[in-house]
């Protein structure tokens, strides 16, 4: 069972009205991040291209990282120090 099912109705109540409102907050401040960007002359069509590429970064940069970390466990080594072989920056 999830801790949530362990506590009191009350309890859990709030702890989803809690989330709730929170999420709300979440989504009012994109909404208005989202004003901002298109107040400055983005499209939408422009701002879901670049959170797709991103998304494609990351999911690429994942794989890489996951490479790197085998590769490491293969030489008994750290994935720090596979770094500089490959020319990466700690910051990549």
């Amino acid at each position: 069972p999830s801790p949530r099912s362990c506590q009191p109705n009350g309890a859990s109540e709030e702890a989803l009205r809690h989330e709730i409102e929170e999420l709300k907050r979440k989504d009012l401040a994109l909404d208005q991040e989202i004003a901002q960007l298109l107040s400055e002359g983005y499209s939408l069509e422009e701002l879901e291209k670049h959170i797709s590429l991103l998304h494609e970064y990351n999911d690429i940069k994942d794989a890489g990282q996951m490479l790197l970390g085998k590769l490491a466990v293969i030489r008994g080594v750290t994935t720090k120090q596979l770094y500089p072989e490959y020319d990466l920056e700690l910051s990549d």
